[in-house]
């Protein structure tokens, strides 16, 4: 009886292939035949499941996005039982800082792909901004929850300050992978302006 074969895995497997190929020599250099040799199957069985490089590159940044989600999970685990708004959010901040192996290639790939959208019609059809959309919306729901329970300052906005510390998180990555600065310095930026918009000391709820 014919061995009956797990589509999703395979994608996966070769999504995976991506990740590591492009890790090593940068998103620009890759082709589906690097894919196929790195994932140890043919040129063909990739084309049959990806049609195109475009859609294959989308389906590994979906990977990476997903890998994200879980590192945010694992750092939430870290903070407690019942973690604050606080806590919350500097796990999906500090979870995007290019500190290991696995957050520099997600850093490094999801940068590489919004550069080469730039010039790429349909690289730029995929809807490469649905992601950062989501967490700009989860953000911003955390700081209004955070606003809610007396713990920001009077006046803050949450969307305004999700949009900027996103993209204060975004640039200090990159300033990490080109070695601009360290983690740990990065760290503390963000915690500087996380301390600038939540309350400290005690909070008296009426």
């Amino acid at each position: 009886m014919p061995k009956r074969v797990d589509h999703a895995e395979r994608r996966t497997e070769i999504g995976e292939a991506l990740i590591r190929v492009a890790g090593r020599r940068g998103l620009h250099t890759v082709g589906m035949r690097d894919v196929a040799a790195e994932a140890g199957v043919s040129l063909r069985l990739v084309q049959y499941y990806f049609q195109t490089k475009e859609k294959l590159l989308f389906f590994g940044l979906e990977l990476l996005a997903e890998r994200f989600g879980e590192r945010v999970s694992t750092r939430v685990r870290a903070a407690g039982d019942s973690p604050g708004p606080r806590e919350m959010v500097e796990a999906l901040l500090m979870a995007a800082l290019p500190a290991d192996d696995e957050s520099r290639t997600f850093h490094h790939l999801y940068t590489s792909y919004a550069v080469l959208a730039v010039n790429d019609p349909a690289l730029a059809a995929q809807p490469f901004i649905k992601n950062p959309d989501t967490a700009e919306d989860a953000l911003t729901e955390l700081l209004r929850q955070a606003q809610e329970a007396a713990l920001l300052e009077p006046g803050v906005d949450a969307r305004l300050e999700a949009v900027g510390l996103l993209a204060m998180s975004a640039g200090l990555g990159t300033g990490i992978l080109v070695g601009q600065r360290s983690p740990e310095s990065a760290t503390t930026v963000l915690n500087h302006h996380l301390n600038r918009i939540f309350r400290t000391g005690e909070v008296v709820l009426p």
